[in-house]
């Protein structure tokens, strides 16, 4: 494969440099290749906003609104399955986010709260490796506030096998000819993954209160421990959803990392809110 993806107008892509600064994975192919050679003939199949299928170039849809694509291709469910599937409300997007793993679900889980819209399953990737058609249909596609895509792999690290870290590096190569990011997700670690778990039990919008919002932001402007901290705005009970819907959001911070969320853990307010 050695024709450049092309921009629109015919012009070469402007990030078609392949640089970090819009790629991100942890498998690399054995010899660096420049990463519009990986991306001559890759065509992308998806499902538009209007359910029509479409088929062609990824040098002609890569601007699609991929974060609000149908899935391409169904979820599998069967009697005696060891995965599980499923859908996961996404707050970012408003809508259910399939999922095929749970995995998948924290994934998309932590994914939800520092972006703007995810979709699932959201387009094929084909393309030609000389002896044979292959494709590749990752799990999602996330905006950025800023404009930037994300296509997002889920795979534990010890599933990834040599076929499949080939797979997700050209992934990232094609991804960063057209300005995306790409990330490659695996098990999440405890405690964060419970912490993550617990805070999206409060995603939803209906746990934001505009005025206890406003006196919590007032409140952790100094860092204070979770329960001292609810308890200077109000009644506990009242509060504590309000401030887990913030840390949700990242308008808040705490350490979920080291250790189990409770009342004594620090919170304060993040330095530039919702990321």
């Amino acid at each position: 494969m050695r024709v450049r993806v092309m921009g629109p107008g015919g012009v070469p892509h402007p990030h078609s440099a392949g640089s970090a600064a819009v790629g991100r994975c942890s498998c690399e192919p054995a010899e660096a290749v420049p990463a519009w050679e990986y991306a001559s003939g890759v065509h992308v199949g998806f499902v538009g906003l209007d359910g029509v299928e479409q088929f062609g170039s990824l040098a002609r849809y890569w601007d699609e609104p991929f974060e609000r694509a149908s899935p391409a291709r169904k979820f599998l469910a069967f009697k005696g399955q060891k995965n599980f599937t499923g859908d996961y409300w996404a707050a970012a997007s408003r809508d259910l986010v399939g999922y095929e793993s749970w995995v998948e679900r924290d994934a998309a889980m932590a994914l939800d709260p520092a972006v703007v819209a995810l979709a699932s399953q959201p387009f094929r990737l084909v393309w030609s490796d000389g002896d044979r058609d292959r494709e590749h249909t990752p799990d999602y596609f996330a905006r950025l506030s800023d404009g930037t895509g994300v296509v997002v792999d889920v795979r534990p690290e010890s599933l990834v096998d040599e076929e499949a870290a080939e797979v997700f590096a050209l992934t990232a190569r094609v991804c960063a000819t057209v300005g995306w990011q790409f990330r490659l997700v695996g098990d999440l670690d405890q405690p964060f993954r419970a912490n993550l778990r617990w805070l999206a039990r409060y995603r939803h919008p209906r746990c934001h209160r505009a005025s206890v919002a406003d006196v919590l932001r007032e409140v952790f402007a100094e860092p204070q421990l979770l329960f001292a901290g609810a308890d200077r705005v109000g009644d506990r009970m009242g509060v504590l959803p309000v401030l887990y819907h913030l840390l949700w959001r990242h308008e808040l911070t705490a350490d979920l990392v080291s250790g189990p969320l409770g009342g004594g853990t620090v919170v304060r307010l993040a330095a530039r809110g919702r990321l």
